[in-house]
């Protein structure tokens, strides 16, 4: 079965674990979801057609390609988000 995907949201999400932990921001779902829509608008799609099962294999050939853009982008959302949150505190008690 064929399918459809935007491999930059993969390679952001896998990236986002290692470049936020050299940043002090809010590790909520809200705040990283917030980060990762932000580093994505920030970023061009790169939309393939792929059978199940070879997108993991592809995101590593691709994440080499778009490195320094991503990390750019997601460090960015990051801080803006850092310094806005989406959330009140209160809401991390939930």
């Amino acid at each position: 079965m064929h399918q459809m995907k935007n491999y930059m949201e993969q390679i952001v999400l896998s990236a986002m674990e290692e470049i936020l932990k050299d940043i002090n921001v809010c590790n909520c779902e809200r705040c990283r979801y917030d980060i990762a829509a932000k580093a994505l608008n920030d970023l061009p799609a790169q939309y393939i057609v792929t059978q199940k099962g070879e997108i993991y294999s592809k995101i590593n050939n691709l994440k080499a390609q778009f490195e320094v853009d991503v990390i750019s982008a997601i460090t960015k959302a990051a801080i803006l988000v850092k310094r806005n949150p989406n959330h009140d505190s209160k809401d991390l008690l939930d």
